[in-house]
């Protein structure tokens, strides 16, 4: 995307981890610039204490939201209306919703209808609807990225070649474990529609319609930091260098 493309990032404090907000705006930093940076919730209570050493360190403002009925979250409804207003304002080419809220399929279903970009970040109990109404969505449990020790790697599936060298270990997830059958088929499918008459893919063109299919899909799941490492086990693809005015701009062929 352009350095010009424009991002709306808008976090539900109710629903969101401070200790991760450098990573979420690093994350987003990838499609786009983090214009706007709105976070939202009832800054009088305890709940929101962890954030207020954060926001000033990222450029982020906080929107107040008073709790007027007991056990109802206003924090959602508040952040659908600034979004709107920020869709309209026009001065965004995108937006990224930090939430495992499902409240929010809907704003992210009206956005995509603008024809503007929409990522979601959350944890992995988000649900689907959630996740599938974003053209993008990163699960939190990758943003943190460990290196794995040395003995507790475990020996390849049966549908990996090799472990590379630079292969990383997800907090929370199993190293090198084999993808899903719903995994396999993704990229099947996603390499079938990128595949040119000789049935190579430029790796990047197969990213994106990864993601068109599922937007959830990322190789830091499987303990992979980039797509590239993670096709280099598949024994089904092979990887092959492409240097262009010395840039390396991988392809992938079917063996």
């Amino acid at each position: 995307m352009e350095n010009k493309f424009n991002i709306a990032v808008l976090i539900d404090g109710d629903n969101a981890q401070p200790k991760l907000i450098k990573e979420i705006i690093e994350e987003v930093s990838k499609y786009g610039k983090a214009t706007i940076r709105r976070i939202y919730g009832d800054w009088t209570s305890q709940h929101m204490n962890g954030w207020k050493a954060t926001i000033n360190q990222h450029s982020i403002s906080p929107i107040q939201k008073f709790s007027y009925t007991t056990g109802k979250n206003s924090t959602d409804g508040s952040l659908m209306i600034d979004a709107m207003d920020i869709l309209h304002g026009k001065n965004t080419e995108g937006f990224c919703i930090v939430s495992s809220d499902s409240d929010y399929t809907g704003l992210a279903k009206r956005i995509r209808e603008e024809g503007l970009f929409v990522m979601g970040i959350g944890e992995k109990k988000t649900p689907e609807a959630f996740v599938k109404s974003c053209e993008i969505f990163t699960f939190t449990e990758n943003l943190v990225i460990e290196d794995e020790p040395l003995e507790t790697k475990k020996p390849r599936t049966a549908k990996m070649a090799s472990e590379p060298k630079d292969a990383k270990k997800v907090k929370g997830v199993t190293s090198y474990a084999s993808l899903s059958p719903q995994d396999l088929d993704t990229i099947q499918k996603a390499f079938d529609i990128s595949a040119d008459e000789e049935d190579i893919a430029h790796i990047s063109k197969l990213g994106i319609n990864i993601r068109k299919i599922d937007p959830s899909f990322d190789p830091r799941t499987y303990g992979f930091k980039n797509l590239t490492i993670l096709f280099a086990t598949l024994q089904d693809f092979e990887v092959i260098k492409n240097e262009v005015n010395g840039l390396n701009y991988p392809l992938i062929r079917r063996k």
